[in-house]
């Protein structure tokens, strides 16, 4: 199965920075790469995301002040998030979208991981 592992999140205050990584195991071909966060009380909302060629996308409230990036070598997605406010605060979520191969064919599979919190104090 694949797994995918999150750090990087911790308490910070407002108007810093903070990276967050998410590394998947095993070999596989991710083409969507996509943070999502969950305020207490709050449904889920997509962050940011970047597909197989590198085009990237992301939600109104962070944009200047979110950067999503991809390692296709490492399986790996970041989130660069600077000018924090305290309405960041959240449990950021990675999910992966790929294929692997197995026994002769790309199989396609969708995974999310555990979840990081960031807190932003005032």
């Amino acid at each position: 199965q694949v797994q995918l592992v999150e750090f990087g999140g911790g308490v910070v205050q407002a108007g810093g920075s903070l990276r967050l990584s998410c590394v998947a195991s095993g070999s596989i071909s991710v083409n969507f790469m996509g943070w999502y966060r969950q305020a207490p009380g709050k449904e889920r909302e997509l962050v940011a995301d970047i597909n197989s060629r590198g085009a990237t996308n992301y939600a109104d409230s962070v944009k200047g002040r979110f950067t999503i990036s991809r390692d296709n070598n490492k399986h790996a997605a970041y989130l660069q998030m600077s000018s924090l406010q305290p309405e960041d605060t959240a449990v950021y979520l990675c999910n992966f979208r790929y294929s692997r191969f197995v026994r002769g064919d790309w199989i396609p599979g969708d995974t999310w991981g555990q979840g990081t919190q960031v807190t932003v104090s005032s």
